[in-house]
């Protein structure tokens, strides 16, 4: 099981930028997310934190590909992109 580690970089008026390390066999890679408050509020209703929600989004990835091919820097946004289920499924982790 991986291991996720989400630290906030910056705090502005209207998003946030996170550090994400995901240790898993003893291997890890790094991530820099940007989260809009906008999209943070439309996806979870102020219902976790905006760090919650990167955590979870990385859960959410994991069980869908290898920690290796996630982006290494990217809009929390673009994951629908690839997943379009994510708006709707993100909400079942928190």
């Amino acid at each position: 099981m991986a291991r996720i580690k989400v630290t906030e970089i910056r705090s502005g008026n209207d998003s946030f930028e996170y550090d994400a390390e995901i240790v898993e066999n003893e291997s890890s890679t790094r991530h820099r997310v940007h989260l809009g408050k906008g999209d943070y509020e439309k996806l979870t209703g102020g219902r976790i934190t905006p760090g919650g929600l990167v955590e979870k989004s990385f859960e959410f990835l994991l069980e869908r590909e290898p920690k290796e091919s996630i982006l290494r820097s990217f809009d929390l946004n673009v994951i629908s992109k690839y997943f379009r289920d994510y708006p709707r499924l993100i909400q079942e982790y928190f």
